[in-house]
């Protein structure tokens, strides 16, 4: 983010090689770069939708400025979430040791296919602890395509707020499994005030998906083009019904900003620019009800706010 340019080195001792950044979407931490080289190999990408916990999983990278080096360990866990690393998560998670300048590196499984991108590590001091994450292929791929064919991601929005739904939660309910997306609002103008949800619904089914939870349902709707009509299984009152609406897109920050007064403080913060914390900010960001501020939409380099350390989000 912010480069001012960018250089790949390839494993095969090729010159250093210009980039250009074709595109990025922040919300999943993912970016298209293409280089200006004739015959480059390319990998075979695999279904990372076909992980299972317990596959065999090779971390390759560049830690610490050594070269390239490749590390060995396995599937700990898959559909990772609620990590506060990105707005969408759904991370594959290994014990293939991770360290500072593996993140963009290939995860692979043991034919060599990529199947994930390695992202983060989780680390009281730094290094590696087995603990690694990495943005699974498919939806890198997804985010690949769509800023390739349409220059930006359009994601789909149904317009609601969602709470976490806790066994007790579920009891009350009565929900017949426990899974599920809780609805906490709805917000006005949107397809689901349009189809008629409302707070206290549960989400069950999303175009014939089951859904897990909240966190799942978002993946679903983000990865489903706007426009498509979707029919939703909701539990209302002891029982279930289909509610059909057409998703609409998530606004863009800068409408976000636009519909929220985004401000430019001054002073010491000068340049900085402050949005306050709506529900659709608090549910994207998955931010409690607890905490209360604004978010910070950018800080200028250079800026008394960036020399302190503070950052975009």
């Amino acid at each position: 983010e912010q480069a001012a340019e960018i250089r790949v080195r390839l494993a095969d001792g090729r010159t250093e090689l210009e980039a250009e950044a074709v595109g990025a979407d922040p919300h999943t931490d993912i970016a298209v770069l293409k280089v200006a080289a004739t015959n480059l190999p390319a990998i075979v990408i695999a279904d990372s939708g076909q992980l299972e916990v317990g596959d065999l999983v090779l971390a390759l990278g560049n830690p610490f400025g050594v070269g390239q080096t490749v590390t060995m360990g396995i599937v700990s866990a898959v559909g990772r979430g609620e990590l506060g690393l990105t707005d969408y998560e759904d991370f594959i998670q290994t014990d293939a040791p991770i360290n500072v300048g593996n993140s963009g590196g290939a995860l692979v499984d043991a034919r060599g296919r990529l199947v994930g991108i390695n992202t983060a590590i989780v680390s009281g001091g730094g290094g590696s602890v087995g603990i690694g994450f990495a943005v699974p292929i498919n939806m890198a791929r997804h985010v690949m395509e769509r800023l390739l064919t349409e220059g930006r991601i359009r994601r789909g929005y149904l317009g609601i707020y969602l709470r976490p739904l806790t066994p007790d939660v579920g009891q009350t309910l009565k929900l017949p499994d426990g899974a599920g997306a809780l609805v906490g609002g709805v917000a006005s103008g949107t397809p689901a005030e349009a189809a008629g949800l409302r707070e206290g619904d549960v989400i069950v089914e999303f175009n014939g998906r089951k859904v897990e939870d909240g966190r799942h349902l978002r993946l679903m709707a983000s990865q489903t083009a706007p426009g498509t009509p979707v029919d939703l299984k909701v539990w209302r009152e002891g029982r279930t019904r289909t509610v059909s609406l057409v998703l609409a897109e998530l606004p863009s920050p800068e409408s976000e900003s636009r519909a929220t007064g985004v401000t430019r403080a001054v002073g010491l913060l000068d340049g900085v620019e402050l949005v306050p914390l709506d529900e659709q900010i608090r549910q994207e960001r998955q931010i409690p009800d607890y905490i209360r501020g604004v978010l910070v939409r950018t800080v200028p380099e250079g800026s008394a706010l960036a020399e302190g350390g503070c950052v975009r989000g």
